[in-house]
Order: structure tokens, then sequence, then C-alpha cells
């Protein structure tokens, strides 16, 4: 994808944090691209970027061993604002001091403004902010002042209005800090004079156009889940290329209830998209036996799809390229696998499963933007609200959803228990609240009665969360007479089940998923 003429490239230090600072950037209509934090000076200047942000991150820029930047950005002449670990790196390279807090500072604080122009004009004298650090900025370095403070922090906002080099001990990125927005707008708009431009009409025009011009008259096979991000990859593709997309859908057995038949009649029956289903449900059930480590399950997961694709690839003729709908936050929750510096969480089976001997050349048109954007962009081809609105499904499907081995037998017990709880999660006209609701299978089994009979099943939790953006979110408060009505029908109705239980943790320190 050709990048916009305003950009703004994020250094990424590891932080969980790191794409919600290029979401907000995006939402405020400029461009934003991730890059490493190693990254050449000479580099970045000749990308052209019309600014630079310093994502925070997990390590402590006291340690020999933490990721520094090259010095030489400080002097390009481009803005720079520094978050959090960001802005300790900024002051020690440019000659002031961090040290080691005597008390963390985690969670809400208030912060006193010291000016109330160029980053933090339009702000209250005080104002909410989110922090989360343990080393804090003890001495500022030449031609600095601080221009915010908190109770534990004094330098929690510093400036160089001349060099335009900020720094932010919190974190403007996060819902937590209200005026957060209106401080990236400063920066963005006051500071490096960017133009709003990006929207997703733009992006589709783009796209196609850069389809075009890459497929040149080759075929493209498409992977088709049903899901949100396959299914506007999918039409992407058909507007740009036409009869030269050759989409699959693979049954791997690990999806939900009716999934190859819904497909087949969107994509092929309505989109008269060239699609051909595959069952392969076998094979990764074989390929998963005994497996009940998760990274395994999602490695193993990902190979197999591109060995069907291989096999299916030579049955379709030759054919160089293969279509996955792999978005930004994917890329970077898998990034501390494949090198970069955040703390890993978990691979995803869009890139860390991909084998190093690729048989095809890939595209990833969506790999730079975030899901709702992904969903905008489907607006604007014409899917339907149905498909569009979907929860979010993850890539090795069920099969992360059971916790330890996986058996045909428990893929049943867990489709049925899933499908009624959608179901009447969408009767309730709770769908479109949540982010994600479904069922997750446990590896143990509980006493029960039924008919005056004991019984000794298996456990199935209820996991559903509100959230913006995925990386934070809120355990669900269901009404009591829609889980009531959820576990009544799951116990009477799906065999193997005779206890439901309810997930109330949010994330952080959970995750949405439970592997």
């Amino acid at each position: 994808m050709n990048k916009p003429k305003n950009w703004i490239a994020i250094l990424d230090f590891g932080s969980q944090y790191t794409h919600l600072i290029a979401r907000r950037v995006r939402e405020c209509g400029v461009y934003s691209e991730i890059v490493s934090y190693d990254i050449k000076a000479q580099e970045l200047l000749s990308r052209g970027p019309s600014a630079i942000i310093f994502s925070g991150g997990p390590a402590s820029v006291l340690r020999k061993e933490s990721p520094v930047c090259d010095k030489n950005i400080f002097n390009i002449g481009i803005p720079v604002l520094g978050i959090c670990y960001g802005a300790q790196l900024m002051a020690r390279i440019l000659g002031g001091e961090v040290a080691r807090a005597k008390q963390r500072e985690y969670g809400k604080a208030i912060l006193k403004l010291k000016s109330s122009k160029d980053l933090l004009k339009g702000l209250a004298r005080k104002e909410t902010v989110w922090m989360s650090h343990g080393d804090k900025i003890i001495a500022l370095p030449g031609g600095f002042k601080v221009i915010g403070s908190t109770a534990n922090a004094k330098v929690a906002a510093m400036g160089d209005e001349i060099r335009r080099l900020y720094g932010l001990q919190f974190h403007p990125e996060v819902v937590h800090t209200p005026k957060g927005k209106k401080i990236l707008k400063n920066f963005l708009f006051g500071i490096a004079k960017c133009k709003s431009g990006w929207n997703m009409s733009s992006f589709v025009k783009t796209s196609i156009k850069a389809l075009r011009a890459r497929t040149g008259k080759e075929k493209v096979l498409c992977a088709l889940s049903g899901g949100v991000d396959s299914s506007v990859l999918a039409i992407l593709l058909h507007k740009a290329i036409g009869k030269r997309l050759r989409a699959i859908f693979i049954d791997n057995g690990l999806l939900r209830k009716d999934e190859k038949r819904e497909v087949r009649k969107q994509f092929k029956d309505h989109y008269r998209i060239n699609l051909k289903t595959i069952d392969a449900r076998d094979i990764f059930l074989k390929g998963l036996r005994g497996v009940k480590d998760p990274e395994k399950k999602r490695k193993i997961i990902g190979k197999l799809f591109i060995r069907v694709f291989e096999r299916e690839a030579k049955q379709l003729g030759k054919i160089k390229f293969l279509a996955q709908g792999t978005l930004y936050p994917d890329v970077i929750e898998s990034r501390s696998a494949i090198g970069g510096p955040s703390a890993i969480i978990k691979t995803h089976h869009n890139v860390g499963g991909l084998p190093p001997n690729l048989k095809f050349e890939l595209i990833e048109p969506l790999k730079d933007l975030f899901k709702d954007e992904v969903r905008v962009v489907g607006k604007e081809l014409g899917l339907p609200a149905d498909i569009l609105w979907r929860q979010p499904f993850p890539g090795p499907g069920l099969a992360v959803r059971i916790i330890g081995e996986i058996t045909k037998k428990k893929l049943d017990i867990l489709r049925e228990a899933d499908w009624i709880l959608i179901d009447e999660i969408k009767k309730a006209d709770l769908y479109r609240k949540l982010w994600q609701a479904f069922c997750i299978f446990l590896p143990v089994r509980t006493v029960g009665v039924m008919g005056d009979e004991r019984t000794y099943e298996n456990v199935v939790v209820i996991r559903a969360v509100v959230s913006e953006d995925a990386m934070t979110a809120r355990w669900a408060k269901l009404p009591y007479d829609v889980l009531e009505q959820i576990s009544n029908r799951i116990i009477n109705e799906v065999k193997g089940i005779n206890r439901v239980v309810y997930d109330v943790s949010s994330k952080p320190p959970s995750t949405i998923e439970w592997e």
C-alpha cells in the first residue's frame, strides 16, 4: 500500500498499547504505521513521516539490554513525541536523568499543567491521566521545560518547543486518559502540521489499484473463513481481479455450527465468487491429536492450512499468490514471536504459523488495518451488516477454546453450546453491544443430578466482554435472566455438559481468549 503524504511513524518499544497509538492517530484522520525501534534515522527520513511517536514498553531504560533508538533521530528535524518508556528514553539520550521510582505509579493520576500551549493546548489546569511506570525522569535534558506534573512524577510532561520534541510519562492513547486524543491532535495538527485525509474510501481505491498492479494476470488463492476479515478480503479481491480469484473455504472441523453452509450461501450463491470448499476435518484432527499446548496448536493449524492450500493449488493449476485476512493487531501480537521487543502474548496462525518455505507470494491487503477500519472497508464494498458485525473468531477456531487436547466429541459439545449462547445473546438484543461472547470447554468433570440420577459430565465457561479495541476489555454484566436461560438451555440441550460457569475477569490482567 502506498502511504499517504501525511503519515506518522510509531517506533515500537514493545508496549502492548503500541497499536492503540496507531489507532488513535488514524481516528484523527492521519495514517500511522508501526516500525521497529532500531530503524536508522536516515532510513526513517527517506520514508518521509510528518512526525515520530515513541511507544511505551515493558523494559527499563536503566538496563543495558533495553531497546534504544538511533540517537540521530532527534537531529533530523522531525517532531517527536515520546510516551512513557519513549519519554524516558528521550530524556536519557538527550542528557537528562532517569531513576527508579520509589513507588510505582499505575492507574489514574491528576496531571497539573505548567503550560497550556502547544502539546497541552485546550486542556484544563487539572486533567485525569493514566500512568503505568516504575522509572521516572528526575532531571530534564537541555532545552526542555516541565509542562505537566503529577503527585508522584514531577516530570509527567516535558517539551522542547524549539526542536519540537515532547515527552509524556502517561498514556494519552488509552481511554482512561479522557483528553488523550486532544493531546494527540495538538501534536499532529498543531506541532507536526499534518492534514487530515486518511479514510477507508481512499484505502479501497488505492488497494484495488495496487492489487491489480501486483497480481497482473496471475490467479490468487484466498483463504475464506466466513469471518469479518476474510469476508472483506474476498470481496476486495473480487472487486480488484474478478474471475482470477480462487476462494477456498477449508472445513477444518474447528469452526462454528453451520459455518460451511452459511459461507457457501453468501459467497458462492449471492456474490458468485469462484469458491471451492474443502473437507479437511480428519487432517486437522489427526495433526492436533494429543497436543495440549496452545502455541503448538496455533502453529500446527497454520502449517496445515498452508499445506492444504498448496495441495489445492496444484489441482487448480499454477497459482502464484495466496491472500490472507491478516490484520494489524495479528502482526503486533505476534511480533515478539518473530523477533520484536514485545512480551509474548500469543502467536496468530496468520503470522507465526507460516512455514519458511512458503510456496506462494503472500498478499495481505488488510494487514495495516484495525478491526473497526476493516468493517468500514466492508461497508464501502457493500457487505451486509450481518457479516460486518460478526464477532471476532480466532484463526485457530475452537481449538483454542478447548483447554487441553482436542477431540471430535469435545468439538461437537462446544459447537452446540456456543450456538445456544449466541442464539440467546441475539434474542436478548445484546449481540452488537458485546465485543465477543463465546464458550470455553474445560478439561474437568463435575458431579450433577439429572432426572434423579447422578451425572459426571463436563464444564463449559461463558465468556462475554465489552471493549472498544480488544486491547482492554471488561467482563460483560449480562442480565441474570439471560444467563439463567443460557445455562438452562446448554445443560438441557447439550449432552455431556452438566455445569455452566461465567468468567468475570477483565483484560488486563486476563486475555479475552483463554488460550
